[in-house]
């Protein structure tokens, strides 16, 4: 790379890491480094969160999609719109949990079933991210190595090392401490930053590529296709075998049932200043992905256009060369498309989509090293010890954990050789935990019969058959009837149906929903732990405001923001009835269909990428000096540290005695809660 592109590299990063430094101060407690003392702001939770689908690693993934469906995989997804505009505006799992107070998953389920479960769930969530994280940093380390032009092998001291190796090395050391050194404070903050920062970035490289490739250019190679397998008429996709219609389809419901599920985010599920910030994030964050579309799709069809069109030949001769250096054929697939944008971008372009990968790596990475380490340390060691860890021990023994997810990542990513596609990995390591967990999850926050025994059936047959996929494709390959997704998605329903059979068969008791999610005479625990929490809704709501989740917590502004993501979803949902019954009746030619890519494919998504970019830079910034107000005046509360006692939270159970309306069945006197002197 040039020097310019080193410049818009290196500039960016060390305002990120100056910033991550200053912001260790502000971590005091447990509930701080955990959960980023749950005063996060709406924009602060959409920008950061979404910074962790901008590594290099997402790229690829999303790369290989685009590559083999091109935009019908566009045109099938506009199928789940409504179901997914309903999860966004509700807060369907997410508003409830933030209610249960808990700072991660498995405690939420101490809370609702029993420890033991807490500590199964907590070490088979460890698990199954352990093993996902896993081929994250050597792929994102690959993806720099070959879009920086570093050579694939060094010789050091006689002995030849894989250069994505060193790669990976540096970029996890310098991801570990972000990520130690304030925590789950650190880790917003920065990644908030890097989102700004590409967000800005994001329209430079947009730029650049409009003026670099004409339209006619990209849609000639993409209407250049065998029958059956278009990239831009979804009519004409059906022999796609890994990315069609019925991938959409599977992978929306297992979506939805896994909303929450997955923890590689689960700092962010209880930061939220209160449950009503936490689902505006998540409203906002749907938002921010229009504004990151253009870029995604753009760099894969100029890259492939590059590769394949006449115009460019002779560049393309210069990738191929180089791709054939890769000893590895898989990875030889993986790094063609990034190896093409390493090549086309013209000097300070390519440096600034550099330094947007290496952001995106930091803000993903330092995610899953928050998530899993911490997981590991509060699902269970924390429900194993009889004597609680006090507060310094305990966020010393959290950075141990972090640390130790990171070297299992390194030494997971120089052995293990991947063969499937990147995403066909995640969601099959997913359905490890997910298969189970989703029935779980739901049945314990919405169901007042979902039982213990219920729970443990669910979550061993569908990790059981998930597992079982896992191994049988293994070994038999080809010959296995089932690919990543459909394994997840039959582990899935067979999970539902157990879930509910087995508590209604086994309930004697209603569960006290009231109590765990703080309503009604319990309410007054929050105020009592210093957690600030918006009103209960009191007046009744006509039936769109039920169905869409729209409370009193929402504002005029909420509204507008709810309600124009609503419309915006369901108009693209109406041009996708209507495109599929008038092509079910006179099907569009390509030219058509090469005009309508035109326009919705890139012409839309370039406009959204530059009004988010405006949007959230000022709500992001406005919400990282937020945060640090809340931090200062917040008062630390060193019993707010996941341990459950008597199916509360800790803090909560030693003011329960206190707390007018509590039956004795209910209460937890001071002298039975654990000794953490």
């Amino acid at each position: 790379m040039h020097t310019i592109d080193w410049l818009f590299v290196i500039t960016p990063l060390l305002i990120v890491f100056s910033i991550g430094a200053f912001t260790q101060k502000y971590m005091r407690s447990v509930a701080d480094f955990m959960s980023g003392g749950r005063v996060a702001g709406r924009y602060l939770l959409a920008v950061s969160k979404g910074e962790m689908a901008a590594g290099a690693v997402v790229f690829a993934a999303v790369f290989e999609v685009i590559a083999r469906a091109g935009f019908t995989w566009t045109w099938w997804q506009w199928i789940n719109i409504p179901v997914g505009l309903l999860v966004a505006t509700t807060g369907f799992v997410v508003y409830r949990y933030r209610e249960t107070r808990a700072m991660t998953l498995a405690q939420f389920f101490e809370i609702r079933y029993s420890k033991r479960f807490r500590v199964f769930t907590g070490f088979l969530g460890f698990f199954a991210g352990l093993v996902n994280f896993g081929i994250i940093p050597v792929i994102g380390a690959r993806f720099i190595t070959a879009f920086v032009g570093l050579p694939p092998v060094l010789n050091i001291a006689g002995v030849d090392v894989g250069t994505h190796l060193l790669v990976m090395a540096v970029l996890l050391s310098i991801t570990l401490f972000l990520t130690l050194a304030g925590g789950q404070i650190t880790v917003m903050v920065t990644d908030c930053l890097e989102g700004m920062l590409s967000q800005i970035l994001y329209l430079v490289i947009i730029g650049c590529l409009v003026w670099m490739f004409s339209w006619s250019e990209i849609s000639d190679v993409l209407s250049n296709r065998p029958a059956g397998e278009s990239l831009i008429n979804p009519f004409d996709s059906m022999a796609l075998e890994d990315f069609n219609l019925w991938y959409v389809l599977m992978a929306a419901f297992t979506s939805v049932y896994g909303t929450m599920a997955w923890q590689n985010q689960s700092a962010y599920n209880s930061a939220g200043l209160t449950p009503h910030e936490n689902r505006m994030g998540n409203i906002l964050g749907r938002w921010r992905e229009y504004g990151k579309q253009a870029l995604v799709y753009l760099l894969a069809m100029c890259a492939m256009t590059y590769l394949l069109h006449p115009d460019f030949a002779e560049q393309a001769k210069v990738v191929m060369q180089e791709l054939s250096l890769i000893p590895d054929t898989r990875a030889q697939e993986q790094m063609r498309i990034p190896m093409a944008v390493s090549h086309m971008l013209p000097i300070g372009v390519k440096g600034a989509f550099c330094a947007v990968l290496i952001m995106g790596i930091f803000g993903g990475d330092s995610t899953h090293l928050h998530s899993w380490g911490s997981l590991f340390v509060q699902d269970v060691l924390v429900p194993l010890r009889k004597r609680p860890f006090g507060p310094r021990q305990h966020i010393r023994v959290l950075r141990r954990s972090i640390t130790g997810v990171a070297i299992f990542a390194f030494i997971f990513g120089a052995l293990f050789p991947q063969t499937e596609f990147i995403v066909m990995w995640w969601s099959v390591t997913m359905a490890i935990y997910i298969g189970g967990a989703g029935a779980v999850i739901i049945g314990g926050l919405y169901w007042k019969k979902g039982t213990t025994a219920a729970a443990w059936t669910a979550l061993l047959a569908g990790s059981g058959l998930s597992v079982g996929g896992i191994i049988a494709r293994t070994v038999l390959k080809d010959d296995f009837p089932l690919n990543g997704m459909q394994v997840s998605f039959f582990s899935c329903l067979i999970a539902i149906g157990l879930y509910v059979l087995v508590s209604l068969l086994t309930c004697k008791e209603n569960f006290n929903m009231d109590r765990m999610l703080h309503r009604g005479k319990y309410a007054k625990l929050t105020r009592a732990v210093g957690d600030p929490r918006a009103p209960e809704p009191n007046r009744r709501r006509g039936w769109l405001a039920r169905i869409l989740g729209i409370d009193e917590n929402f504002s005029r502004g909420d509204k507008i923001i709810a309600g124009g993501l609503v419309g915006w979803g369901m108009f693209w949902f109406s041009v996708f009835i209507v495109g599929t019954t008038w092509n079910l009746l006179a099907p569009w030619p390509v030219e058509v269909w090469k005009q309508f890519w035109h326009v919705v494919g890139i012409g839309i998504p370039v406009f959204m990428s530059l009004a988010t970019a405006i949007w959230f830079t000022w709500g992001g910034t406005r919400d990282i000096f937020a945060l640090f107000g809340h931090l200062k005046s917040q008062v630390v509360n060193e019993l707010d540290d996941g341990t459950v006692v008597g199916h509360q939270n800790l803090d909560e159970a030693a003011v329960t005695h206190e707390t007018d309306g509590a039956t004795q069945s209910e209460t937890i006197h001071p002298e039975n809660l654990p000794d953490r002197r």
